[in-house]
């Protein structure tokens, strides 16, 4: 089971009763959860938190969000404040001390930063093979190739367009939607050929 560093979990982690253990497994969950956002560049302190709000059957106040995860509850505060943010938590009432649940819709919060930061990213490159492609075009005596400069833009074009269908589109409705995005699969699968 998955265990994050520095963490001091309740007392009730010592049981060995069905509700001891299922209560082990959802914090393995939530540890879990903030592994993967962490590796997306992310606090882990966000994934553990929503995952739990996700799980439970009831909304959670701050202070027992962090009494279960064994954490500050200044740590939880700042974490509801920036998933409130993204929009996959929200408060259930009006009040200072209102819980929260969570947002189980996170694909608007997904797709955000998959266009914010790997749509960027994939665009500096593309920008940039395609100047490095322009200056190959006026220097044919050049060690680069222009062939295989073509072959890696035409490859991270692809890629984009791939990235850019996985973006727009949150569930397949249609048959043209999934023509869509089999046709985007196929061009990368032959850029990638294409640059072998």
């Amino acid at each position: 089971m998955a265990r994050q560093q520095g963490v001091n979990y309740p007392k009730f982690m010592s049981g060995e009763g069905e509700s001891d253990r299922l209560e082990r497994q959802v914090l393995a969950v939530c540890d879990t959860a903030g592994a993967v956002v962490e590796y997306w560049g992310f606090k882990s302190i966000l994934g553990r938190t929503w995952a739990l709000l996700a799980l439970r059957q009831e909304p959670l106040a701050q202070a027992r969000v962090a009494e279960v995860l064994g954490v500050s509850r200044s740590l939880v505060n700042g974490a509801i404040i920036e998933l409130a943010g993204y929009g996959v938590v929200r408060s259930v009432g009006a009040h200072r001390n209102a819980p929260y649940e969570a947002v189980l819709d996170v694909w608007p919060a997904v797709s955000a930063v998959l266009r914010r930061r790997e749509w960027m990213l994939l665009e500096s490159f593309r920008l940039a093979l395609e100047g490095a492609l322009d200056e190959a075009l006026l220097d044919p005596g050049s060690r680069y190739s222009i062939v295989r400069i073509r072959l890696v833009l035409k490859m991270v074009t692809a890629i984009q367009r791939l990235l850019g269908l996985v973006i727009a589109v949150r569930r397949p409705k249609t048959v043209e939607t999934i023509k869509e995005w089999v046709k985007g699969a196929n061009d990368l699968l032959e850029a990638l050929r294409g640059a072998q």
